[in-house]
């Protein structure tokens, strides 16, 4: 997961890094241009799972609506020193997602940031079941068939945002900025058709049907869904009558 942290304090940088860097969470320092210049690049497809973090500044409010004027959903969080429920109610109808207040604690930006990213996409809970597979939202592992598998760093980036989108067709290039835009060493474009290869062969081996999950869109993308044996039918609604019990649509 990757973060833009804005914090002008700049003796906070280090402590910061420390504490974001321990759960996985890759942050780029930026500056004040970066809610003028920086924007734009958050609109592409794939990118809007990197969160921002404001710290405390007299800008904070320009900045959240900066963001959202720009039409980036990206999660925002800001960072407090002191607990003040005005100003915590101002940032939250400004635009922000959440406020945490010092001091910070990389494991709970994590979880936070996690359920904004979630939610946005539909998913209430911290798993989405897929067949035979549970794929998790919190950094652990998935399970196939009973088994947890495990995922490299890389391969565990690629399998959550198929995760996210379950059901639907991503694109390779979204797959690819989600993974590797902020990086400064990019690799082959062909990297992610390779990671997706040993996804595939993990979740075959593990899966009683043996199935891959992840189908190829040609020309498309990819799509983590089940098979069409294994899909489950939706569940019937029920109709209110008059007597107010629920009776079969």
């Amino acid at each position: 997961m990757r973060a833009y942290v804005f914090e002008p304090r700049e003796d906070r940088h280090t402590s910061l890094a420390a504490q974001l860097g321990g759960v996985g969470v890759e942050t780029q320092f930026v500056a004040e241009d970066f809610f003028v210049t920086g924007l734009a690049a958050l609109r592409q497809p794939g990118l809007d799972t990197r969160a921002i973090l404001i710290g405390e500044s007299e800008s904070v409010y320009d900045q959240i609506r900066s963001v959202r004027g720009a039409g980036c959903s990206n999660p925002i969080i800001v960072l407090r020193d002191f607990r003040n429920s005005r100003d915590t109610s101002a940032l939250l109808d400004s635009g922000a997602d959440d406020v945490i207040v010092s001091p910070i604690k990389g494991s709970e930006v994590l979880s936070r940031i996690n359920s904004i990213i979630r939610r946005f996409h539909g998913h209430a809970a911290d798993s989405v079941v897929v067949g035979e597979l549970t794929a998790f939202f919190d950094g652990r592992d998935p399970i196939v068939s009973g088994s947890r598998i495990k995922l490299s760093k890389r391969e565990h980036s690629i399998f959550q945002h198929l995760a996210l989108n379950s059901h639907r067709v991503i694109s390779k290039n979204a797959i690819y900025d989600a993974v590797y835009g902020m990086s400064a060493d990019q690799p082959f474009d062909k990297v992610i058709d390779v990671y997706i290869c040993k996804l595939r062969k993990k979740i075959a081996a593990a899966a009683e049907s043996g199935c891959q999950y992840i189908e190829t869109i040609h020309g498309r993308g990819y799509k983590l869904s089940p098979p069409e044996h294994l899909e489950a039918p939706l569940p019937r609604r029920s109709m209110p009558s008059a007597t107010g019990y629920n009776l079969p649509a």
